[in-house]
């Protein structure tokens, strides 16, 4: 088991190879489709993002209702393959990983090579577990989102493995 913080840089993204699992320690950012479109939206009028995104891990998520005592309601993946079309754009202005469930696209695939980025997997159907990695969690942007709001989310030994690694090898392709 490889244990990484966020923000990410080169080295360690370097040293991630695609089947390793890891566990991510630090502030990672929750959006879904809406948000995503957002992004896009802003950056397309040359507007600025609600976080600085260079460095940065987007974890495709929309949590449910936090139930009382709880930092978080149940927190697992949504499928990535929804958020391709907004990727690539992302990942050139400075993502460094995503984290989700599922395949990507080739595009995806080509981007996360080029800028030396990566992507996580992680469990679907375990929204309940996945939350007790979850330290803090607050909504930043896109309040009227409801669970597609943006999240600023501090997680500890939260568990991935390496989907697509920096070189483009890709575990659904073994």
């Amino acid at each position: 088991m490889k244990k990484i913080e966020t923000p990410l840089d080169e080295k360690t993204i370097k040293g991630l190879k695609a089947g390793d699992f890891v566990e991510i320690s630090g502030i990672i950012y929750g959006a879904r489709d809406a948000a995503h479109k957002r992004f896009f939206e802003i950056m397309k009028n040359r507007g600025k993002l609600p976080f600085d995104i260079k460095g940065q891990t987007i974890y495709y998520v929309g949590p449910t209702p936090t139930p009382p005592g709880f930092i978080i309601g149940s927190c697992g993946p949504t499928t990535s393959s929804r958020m391709d079309i907004y990727t690539p754009a992302l990942i050139k202005a400075g993502l460094k990983a995503t984290i989700g469930k599922g395949v990507r696209s080739e595009a995806v695939r080509q981007a996360i090579v080029k800028h030396r980025a990566i992507y996580f997997i992680t469990y679907g159907g375990c929204g309940a577990y996945l939350s007790q990695f979850v330290r803090e969690c607050q909504v930043i942007a896109f309040f009227e989102l409801g669970p597609e709001a943006l999240y600023k989310i501090r997680v500890e030994k939260f568990p991935v493995i390496v989907g697509i690694d920096s070189t483009g090898r890709d575990i659904y392709s073994f």
